[in-house]
């Protein structure tokens, strides 16, 4: 192969890996971009606090949005529901769902996070008993956690609990006997003496804004040494070519 073609050549594999280093720069500047869209939403929210109707949780048109509400209702007669996979202090664990009904006529059952229990070496399964009575909950209503890689299973297990991987209110309803599910779950104010160790953080076990800025300026770099390197052995090969011209 003549210089001029290895030359044409490199520069060719050059450039399709620098646009492919320059398209997932882009991606992570995407993906930072959304999610300090959704916390600075959520800041906004958590700022007024104004509480809404829990019904709201039903509403398609908010499906990916935040709101704060509060209501009166019961938790329902049915299994409790431990999202996997879930991490709090560097510790394993799950997130403890149950259905709560709205005392509202008519309105949609929804998932109440209770918080994080952690999970033993054996993986055994924590009980999740079912707060009684009539009461007042109040909390961020907000899309449920990012399903991730695994998808959204979910696993009735012994002991009256649901083992998932991800909240598919499509999919839910009949391992929890419930007619439908609102697309969003409420996550329980912190300040209320119910359920177990929580925040409000939308962001779980996914990486912050912060993180998705370096990995896109990682990207970046990678597609600028390439085209570097390329050039570097374009001028390299050119005065090795000089040096054998007599």
């Amino acid at each position: 192969m003549s210089l001029r073609a290895r030359t044409l050549a490199w520069w060719l594999l050059a450039l399709l890996l620098a646009a492919a280093f320059c398209r997932l720069g882009a991606w992570q500047l995407g993906r930072m971009h959304q999610k300090q869209a959704m916390l600075d939403a959520v800041q906004q929210v958590l700022r007024q606090r104004e509480p809404r109707p829990l019904a709201l949780a039903a509403d398609a048109a908010r499906a990916r949005g935040y709101d704060w509400a509060a209501g009166e209702g019961r938790f329902a007669d049915a299994p409790a529901v431990l999202l996997d996979n879930q991490q709090r202090d560097d510790r394993a664990g799950v997130r403890a769902y149950r259905v709560f009904v709205p005392a509202a006529p008519g309105a949609t059952p929804l998932l109440v996070e209770l918080g994080w229990l952690p999970l033993p070496g054996d993986r055994s399964l924590p009980a999740v008993p079912r707060p009684a009575g009539v009461l007042r909950v109040a909390g961020l209503l907000a899309p449920p956690p990012s399903r991730g890689l695994l998808g959204a299973a979910a696993v009735a297990q012994p002991g009256g609990v649901v083992l998932a991987t991800g909240l598919d209110a499509g999919a839910l309803p009949a391992l929890l006997r419930q007619p439908a599910l609102a697309p969003r779950v409420l996550k329980l104010d912190p300040a209320l003496p119910l359920g177990y160790a929580r925040d409000l953080d939308i962001l779980p076990n996914t990486l912050p804004p912060g993180q998705h800025l370096g990995y896109a300026v990682q990207w970046f770099a990678l597609a600028a040494a390439v085209l570097v390197i390329a050039l570097l052995l374009t001028l390299r090969a050119k005065r090795k070519r000089g040096t054998r011209t007599p």
